[in-house]
């Protein structure tokens, strides 16, 4: 049968040298603990670090750095949309701009030309018609000649017809007949047609300014000629 020590005995059995030890480990920790919380030790500045870090990294400084992140985005959207509206309200004022220059100078151009419309003479279809406009022409290229110098040779030529037609003379023989207010034979008139004119040989203007080119050419001036030229 086993023996067993009294209980009470067990409690109260520490050694001396174990009390020793643990009074030791206690007084190292206290001072350990006293170094680690002295000012500007390595330790204590980690540690104000880290609750530095802890302090930015809070819901409400996460928030304060979105608000102003979203600012910064509506801004720029709002910066963006105003330079498109700016754009496009330059391009509309740049497009109205360009067609009231269009339709003033439409209207300008159709103001010239009426202008110059009422400007042009308007001759009569008659003798006195036919000669004042070829004498206008004659003017503008430098042909010499009068309106008497062209009404004596046309009424002793052909008596103020254009269709009329020398079918007797020499010119007539040799295939090539007078035609016309000043009986002008066609390769005289192909020869001295006045640009501007018709090309048709019975035409009165035409017939009076290729004859009158021709007169000048040969005689200095239609004026000058007073019989068969």
């Amino acid at each position: 049968m086993s023996t067993h020590a009294p209980s009470g005995h067990s409690r109260s059995s520490l050694t001396k040298a174990q009390k020793f030890s643990i009074a030791g480990v206690a007084t190292l920790g206290a001072a350990a603990l006293a170094f680690s919380i002295v000012p500007g030790s390595s330790e204590a500045e980690a540690e104000a670090l880290d609750s530095h870090a802890a302090a930015w990294s809070t819901p409400a400084h996460a928030q304060t750095v979105q608000a102003s992140v979203s600012k910064q985005q509506a801004n720029a959207s709002k910066q963006a949309k105003d330079a498109a509206a700016k754009a496009a309200a330059d391009k509309k004022a740049a497009d109205e701009a360009a067609a009231k220059k269009r339709a003033e100078d439409e209207r300008k151009a159709k103001e010239a030309a009426s202008r110059a419309a009422a400007r042009k003479p308007v001759y009569a279809n008659n003798l006195d018609g036919w000669i004042r406009q070829s004498l206008d022409i004659m003017k503008s290229k430098g042909i010499p000649g009068s309106y008497d110098g062209l009404h004596r040779n046309i009424m002793r030529e052909s008596t103020g017809n254009p269709n009329a037609k020398n079918g007797w003379d020499i010119n007539a023989i040799n295939g090539t007949p007078s035609i016309g207010l000043l009986q002008v034979i066609q390769p005289t008139f192909s020869a001295y047609h006045v640009e501007g004119t018709s090309t048709n040989i019975y035409d009165p203007v035409a017939n009076i300014t290729a004859a009158a080119n021709y007169a000048a050419d040969r005689y200095g001036s239609i004026d000058n000629v007073n019989s068969a030229y």
